[in-house]
This record gives C-alpha cells, structure tokens and sequence, in this order.
C-alpha cells in the first residue's frame, strides 16, 4: 500500500485490497476522492446523552459508559454444550444499557466493573429496559488506569490498532476525538471499517490543490478544499464539521452550475432567427377571435416570450404553470409569431395520444387560421401537421414533404421529430411539452435541425410544478415563467379520500357519484395503476388486496356498478388507432365512462369531463395525482376527484393523500413530492444525470448555497468561458457530468 495519496490514487493502493474491494461493491468508491466525499451520517460527542424515550427498536446506537454491575450464568445449547452468558449494565449518562454476551467467558476479563468502554450495536426493548446484545466493544479506560493496550472486538478491534498506531506517532487517539463520526452502514462494510479507511486515506492523503481561487474562496465565506476533506470526517468542533461540509456542498452546486451557464452560453453563441412581431399577421387574427381574455398571468408571460423571440439571441425559457392555467395558448401564440416571420415551429410531446390531443386541439383553435393551402382557408393563414412513430407509410411521407418544403407552419410529434429523416425547412422555434419526460441531448438534437448558423429558439413546458430552487438547479440554462392563476371559467376541484379498506361502502357510492354525473350529461374517468391481473406487483404488501386491474375493472364495471352507462377502455398496449379511436369516442360524448391507465395523466382535454375516480391512489406520487385530477373541471363545471385507496390511516400514504385532498396548490404538492422522494424520482430520469451524480448536495434543502453557487459560477465563466484557466474546476465540471454534457465546456 502506498504511503501517499492524492484524491485521484485507488482505494487498492491505499487500503487493504479486500476492503478495497468491498467498499466497492457497496458504494461505487474506487478512489480517495470518492471515499473522502461520503460524509458521516451523524457524529457521537463526548458528553452525548440518549434519550431513553426517543430510542426505537432495531436502531443502531454507539454508547460510551461505564459498566456497574456484571452477571454471570451458565446455560447449555442445544447441541447441549456449556456456555457461560455475561449480562452487563452500562451507564452512559443517566440511561441505562442492558448489555448482554451469550459467549461471555473471555469477554468477562476485559470488561470487569468500573471499565469504560464503546458498544456499538443493535439496541432492543426488554421488560422496559433496553438491550444491547452481543455488540462490538472497545475498552477506553480499564479498571486498573489508562495504560495498556486498547482491547476490543470486531472491527472496533481493528479500529484500535489502528488507533494505537497514532498514539505512537504523537497524535491523537481517535476515541479521545470530540466528535466521533459514525457513518451509514451498507453491505458487508460497517460504520467502523469506514472510519478505518477514511482515517487510512486522510493520512496518507498530500496537501489537495483547491480549484477555487482565493477570491472567491474569501468572499463566499469557503474553508480551503483540503482542510475540508480532512476536517469533515475528524473535526474538532461542530463548527468546523458545517463548515466544511457546506464547502463541499458548495463544490457540487458550483460544478453543476457552471456546467449549466457553459451550455447556456454555448447555445448563445450562435444567433436565433429573430422573429418580431407582425401586424394582421396569423398571430393578430388569432388573438381577436380567442373566446376569452387572457389572464393577467398569460399576458404578463406572452409579453416575456414575445420580447424574447423579437432577438436575435436564442430564447430558452421554461414555462411552468399549473394543470389548467392555459400554457397551450400562450404557445401557440408564441408559434404564431415565429410563424408570422415565415419560419416553422415544432412541437415535442412525450406520448402519442398527447401529441395527437395538441394536434386536435391546436387545430380546434385556430380553425381556418390553420387550413392553409385548403379550401375554405382564412387569407392569413397555417397548417398544422401531425408526425408520430406509428402512421403508415403514407401519412409519414406527406407529412415529412410538408415538413422540408415549409408547408407546415406548426409541426406537432413525437419522439419521431428527432430522427435523423427529419427535415426542416426553417425551423425557428421548439416547444417542448412536459420537458421533465426529454432530456437535455434529446431536445439539443431538434434544436440542431435550424437552418445552418442559426439556433432555434426554445420554449420549454411543464405542469408538474417544480420550486424556484429546483428549477434553477435542473433547468439552470432557462430563464423561467410561471403561471399560477387559473383563466376564468375554471373552478377548483374537489378532492376526497376514499377509504376503500375501512369504509367499502363509499367505494359503492363513488361509483353511483359517477352515474349522476353521467345522467346529469357529463363524463369520467376511471384510473387504474395497472392495465390487467397479470402483471406483477412487487411492492404489494402481505395484507393487501390485489391492484385494481384496468381491463378486469371495466368489465367490472360495464356488467355491475355502471351497466347501462358507456364505458370504454384505453392503455399503453393497445395499438395507437385503438388508443386513438377511445380517446376520440370519449372526447365526442360516445363513450360515458373511460377506464384508463395513466396515458391519460397530462395534455388531455375533455372539457365535459367533471369526475375522477383513481383506484389505489397510494401507487401514484403526489404530483402525478394532481396532474391527473387536472383532467376535469375544465369546462367550466365543477370538478371531483375521488382518491380510492386501500391504506391504513395514520401510514404515510394515507398522509399523501390526504395532503393531496387538502389543498390544489401545485406548487405546495411539488415541494412534499420532493421531500419525500428523490428528486431523480420526481422530476424524471431524462433531467436527472448530473443530479444523479450529487452526493452532498440536496436540491430540496441546499437552495442558498445553489443560489450563492450560481452567482460566482456566472462570474468564473464571464472571464473564462471555456475554463481555460481553471483545469481543476473543469476536471471537476466533468466528472459532475459523467458524460457528453460537459463537453459545452470545450467547445470554446
């Protein structure tokens, strides 16, 4: 093994190879780098108390006392051998340990009254009292005085050699430490084969040169790198633990942000076709025939995207607003006005039945304005093309010939519009539509189809509500818009839980609810977690019933509770004119009830629809059900969402739901969302790279220091660019990335 290290050397040259090995295998570490930047999960001081009342069964504690009272006794096993069991009561403060060794013959000798040592164990609940059984120890202080050698088990035995190997070098002991770090187990590697490595690694480790310049290091208030890789896991003081852990928090927010401000700047490099805004063009007839005013929020936000597209400098912008809050006619008022300077826009959405619902809907609101080149055409006009992975031969080439030769002022599609086949005429502006469903390189790819030297602009879409930090964070290269008002007509809908479990009776009149609504001439939607019986359902819990299947639950329904009522059926595996032709039968009044899975959750628009009901609720995140309740009440009629689930009160689930039931504030639901997810989970795997590779940074809890990050990342890269003269901070930006993403940074 080595005896010196830098951050980049492997664990095998500075551990004992089979630790190496399974540090490893349990949490990816292949460097000192890598180890240095797992944080202790908590830390155990000198003095600490636990509080007998707040300990729980099956919880890993570190007690340092000292043993009052010991007991012997001798009992046979099974296989009728003779033990010896040693019961030990330990004091650590005023609480009381039970600590019990079935194999204490030898164990006797090492741990005699007045000893103070460390157990490290599981703790349990006996007859009030709480046990430790059969922990690691190590002697601190033995009876007879402080000297010896430290004696222990387990890894705590090879932590004091190690230990009595700083001794002997003058340092010291690592259990005389203020603050001793306990780290998350995992996997075959304990808390103290961790701390065992990290103090291997830190003192093996050289002086570590600091990416950050001094400046910035002293205005933003920064400990320096090395002493915070050290000073994070052996602190002298609570004070030097949080200041160096925000160091490297601050690390990972600077590197993610300075990734960001280099793709943004990249994109600004080259110039947009600027597309200003012209009189009695498609976008002004378009605006005097709209049935409704625009919301003081959408006039606020149109005018933001219309001075953007007025440059010739690339707008990207995120819009995010809540379900209902009328982001579809601010985009296609955004298009109108690109379309107006004689260049096509493109629509991205995520699904096929949702890039076929913009389609009938754009085409729906635009009417003649969108007939072009067909009779009965208005004198100012467009055309709308549909472009999807499942049309037929034909439909995809007369839809692509629109597409090159201009044809088509507003194309609207799917992942098809990336393929290589796509051409466009002069493509001036990308919308992407629920952009937590694409990722980065995905909607760059479509925005690398404008004509020669010029960037389409790009604007960005999403109902899932996403706090300022977040989106700063995920979506740092966009300026964001926010709608949160809803447009006139639309009222609140009404949430209510439905204890399927404990009041099966309710389960009865939420189906007879939806019949009224049916009679009174309005319709719903019935959604279901999984299309039939036999897919798997790996988190269902022993004592719960089955998961409402969408195919068992309609015919269920068209025989039973509903007989009599239309009721229809759509889901993912259904071929796309089967999918199509539901929707459409549902969206026309031919079909009362549609029982569906979650293809239905964004973008579709059924204006008579007025009730949800959604089977197991507790299988749905706390955004996706507000996204989904977001398909009725658009009509101007009220809206009811009717949350079925089979969880216990007082679960958690059972909390998210009734958080859901309690308040239509997307913005509200998104941050619980995120504090009880991981945020790749909520804000999709496609935005998630970068973030995945965050190990220290939170960006639910760690917005100030993202905010702080940002503003110096903007100063670092306005005098480099390209951080040419920051390799070490371009080292970091890179491995944050893992992948082509950082490659914005070298392209200057």
């Amino acid at each position: 093994m080595t005896a010196l290290a830098t951050t980049d050397t492997p664990l095998t040259e500075v551990l004992d190879p089979e630790l190496a090995e399974r540090i490893t295998g349990a949490f990816g570490h292949r460097t000192v780098g890598d180890l240095l930047h797992t944080l202790p999960r908590r830390y155990r001081q000198h003095g600490q108390r636990y509080d007998k009342r707040e300990l729980v069964d099956g919880e890993r504690v570190t007690i340092i006392g000292k043993v009052r009272t010991a007991a012997t006794r001798t009992y046979s096993t099974k296989q009728g051998q003779a033990r010896e069991m040693l019961t030990l009561t330990v004091e650590d403060g005023d609480t009381s340990f039970r600590v019990v060794y079935f194999a204490g013959r030898k164990i006797k000798f090492m741990l005699p009254v007045g000893t103070v040592a460390m157990f490290d164990g599981t703790v349990s609940r006996f007859r009030r009292e709480l046990d430790l059984k059969h922990p690691e120890f190590l002697v601190l202080r033995p009876v007879s005085g402080p000297g010896g050698q430290l004696k222990g088990s387990g890894n705590l035995a090879a932590l004091a050699r190690l230990s009595a190997e700083i001794d002997a070098e003058g340092g010291p002991s690592l259990f005389d430490r203020p603050l001793l770090p306990i780290y998350a187990a995992k996997e075959g590697v304990t808390s103290w084969d961790l701390l065992g490595a990290v103090v291997t690694a830190v003192r093996a480790l050289v002086p570590v040169v600091d990416p950050l310049d001094a400046t910035v290091r002293a205005v933003a208030g920064l400990m320096d790198l090395d002493d915070a890789l050290r000073k994070a896991h052996l602190p002298e003081n609570t004070e030097e633990k949080d200041r160096a852990g925000y160091r490297l928090r601050f690390d990972e927010a600077i590197a993610l942000q300075l990734l960001l401000g280099a793709r943004r700047r990249f994109v600004a490099r080259d110039p947009a076709p600027a597309s200003p805004v012209r009189s009695g063009g498609v976008r002004a007839a378009m605006l005097s025939r709209l049935p409704f005013e625009l919301t003081d929020g959408q006039e606020t936000v149109l005018a933001e995207i219309t001075a953007d597209l007025t440059l010739d400098e690339p707008m990207n912008r995120l819009l995010q607003g809540e379900v209902g809050s009328g982001k579809t006619v601010v985009a296609l008022l955004a298009m109108l006005q690109v379309v107006d300077a004689g260049r096509q826009c493109v629509m991205l959405a995520p699904t096929e039945v949702l890039a076929s619902q913009h389609h009938r809907s754009l085409s729906a609101m635009l009417g003649d304005l969108g007939e072009q080149g067909r009779f009965g055409a208005a004198e100012q006009a467009t055309r709308v093309v549909l472009l999807t992975g499942s049309m037929s031969i034909a439909q995809r080439r007369a839809a692509l010939l629109d597409i090159v030769t201009g044809e088509a002022g507003i194309v609207v599609g799917t992942h098809a519009l990336i393929q290589d086949s796509v051409d466009f005429f002069d493509l001036g502006l990308v919308v992407v539509d629920e952009q937590h469903r694409f990722g980065v390189r995905q909607r760059d790819r479509l925005r690398a189809k404008g004509r020669e030297g010029l960037v389409p602009h790009l604007l960005v879409m999403t109902a899932t509500p996403i706090p300022r930090t977040i989106a700063m964070t995920v979506f740092g290269d966009l300026e964001v818009s926010e709608l949160q008002e809803l447009p006139g007509g639309r009222r609140p809908i009404s949430t209510s839980v439905v204890p399927a479990r404990d009041k099966p009776l309710w389960v009865e009149r939420a189906w007879q609810r939806v019949r009224e609504e049916v009679d009174a001439g309005h319709r719903a939607y019935v959604v279901c977690a999984r299309i039939d019986a036999a897919e798997p359902d790996d988190d269902k819990a022993d004592d719960a019933p089955p998961l409402a299947a969408a195919v068992d639950l309609h015919e269920y329904l068209s025989t039973g509770p509903l007989s009599g009522v239309r009721v229809g059926l759509m889901h993912g595996r259904l071929p796309p004119e089967e999918k199509d032709a539901a929707m459409a039968d549902f969206a026309s009044g031919r079909l009362d009830v549609l029982v569906a899975t979650t293809v239905i959750e964004v973008g579709v628009d059924v204006p008579e629809a007025t009730v949800m009901v959604v089977m197991d609720a507790e299988r749905f995140g706390v955004s996706q059900l507000h996204q989904l309740r977001g398909r009725v009440g658009r009509g101007g009629l009220p809206g009811l969402c009717l949350l079925v689930t089979n969880s216990r009160r007082g679960g958690k689930s059972m909390e998210r739901l009734d958080a859901v039931a309690a308040t239509t504030d997307g913005f509200i639901l998104a941050q619980l969302d995120l504090v009880q997810r991981r945020e790749g989970d909520v804000l999709g795997d496609a935005q998630s790279g970068a973030l995945s590779a965050l190990r220290l940074l939170s960006v639910v809890d760690d917005g100030e220091v993202i905010e702080i990050a940002r503003r110096h990342a903007e100063e670092i890269l306005d005098a480099d660019p390209g951080l040419h003269d920051h390799p070490a901070l371009a080292e970091r930006v890179s491995r944050l990335a893992g992948s082509e993403e950082s490659d914005y940074l070298f392209k200057y």
